[in-house]
């Protein structure tokens, strides 16, 4: 079973737009609902993918309710901390002319200790059927960068394999108690390693100190150029085919997805990583985030090349 964690969950409104014009009214072509957060952009790829997944975190409101009507259709199990408060909206605009995308992403309601408290104690009975956790995005007010440490805790302790995919204070406090595995963008690796990475060659580097310093596995996303993952195996590069992507957010949740399935069913680095990047490049395809067709996946499948480094 595949437990993501999502503290800061959200509702994803995405509008298609033609030519927006800020300061002026902008007629929505159409749009979508879907239950957001980058873990449930892990949730869902991962359920398509046909994993067990439950997933948990903090709802609220009325909100909160329809996010878990909107996982049930694939088949993800919601395990939620509940709070009066309504969860968040975050809203994508898609300019069809420009080809460009700008977000509005809400704050959220806010969480007391007491209630956090209450989720890790949920939290806890989740853990025992669980292979793999995925834990994703940011931490809703009243959280401070120590969350996903206790969480990485908590799930070392219980021998959990974990991925931790976040930025800033989170990531570099998480980092601390050692995940399973990260996946930071280039300029979160700069950050941790104080590393330009201008060059290719940098990148590699970056991931290979972090792997050194006690990460199992260091995957990082280059966008079109492909991804990088460095392990005990080795460095192994993929690279994509190029495709016409429709809607690019949440493309690196539905990789932290493949890899997380690939790390639960024991792949060799190769195999994991070339999962990974397929289904990450399938859910560009779509309009809707956090989501692919299983067809498109297999059929991009045997188009990328994995080098080993």
């Amino acid at each position: 079973m595949l437990l993501t964690v999502t503290l800061n969950a959200a509702i994803d409104k995405r509008y298609v737009v033609e030519n927006y014009q800020t300061g002026e009214v902008n007629r929505v072509k159409a749009c979508t609902y879907t239950p957001g957060g980058k873990g449930l952009n892990v949730s869902k790829p991962a359920a398509i993918a046909g994993a067990r997944v439950v997933a948990t975190g903090f709802l609220g409101g009325h909100a909160g309710h329809y996010i878990e009507e909107a996982l049930a259709p694939f088949g993800i199990e919601s395990a939620f901390y509940h709070l009066p408060e309504e969860s968040r909206s975050c809203v994508n605009i898609w300019d069809e002319s420009s080809r460009t995308q700008t977000e509005f992403l809400e704050p959220g309601f806010t969480v007391k200790e007491d209630d956090f408290s209450g989720f890790l104690d949920k939290f806890k009975k989740l853990l025992p059927d669980a292979g793999v956790v995925a834990i994703s995005g940011s931490v809703p007010k009243g959280l401070n960068g120590s969350a996903y440490r206790r969480l990485v805790d908590i799930c070392k302790a219980a021998g959990k394999h974990v991925i931790l995919d976040t930025s800033g204070s989170l990531l570099t406090e998480g980092l601390k108690s050692l995940p399973t595995m990260i996946k930071p963008n280039l300029d979160e690796i700069r950050m941790l390693t104080g590393k330009s990475c201008g060059a290719w060659e940098e990148i590699l580097a970056a991931a290979e100190q972090l792997h050194r310093d006690g990460i199992p596995y260091v995957a990082i996303s280059l966008g079109g150029e492909g991804s990088l993952l460095v392990c005990d195996e080795g460095a192994f590069r993929a690279r994509v085919p190029k495709i016409q992507a429709v809607n690019t957010v949440g493309c690196g949740d539905s990789m932290i997805a493949g890899l997380a399935l690939g790390l639960g069913g024991g792949l060799a680095a190769p195999e994991m990583l070339r999962q990974a990047s397929a289904i990450s490049a399938a859910a560009a395809l779509r309009e809707e985030t956090g989501y692919f067709l299983p067809a498109d996946r297999d059929r991009l499948l045997p188009q990328i090349e994995i080098e080993t480094l």
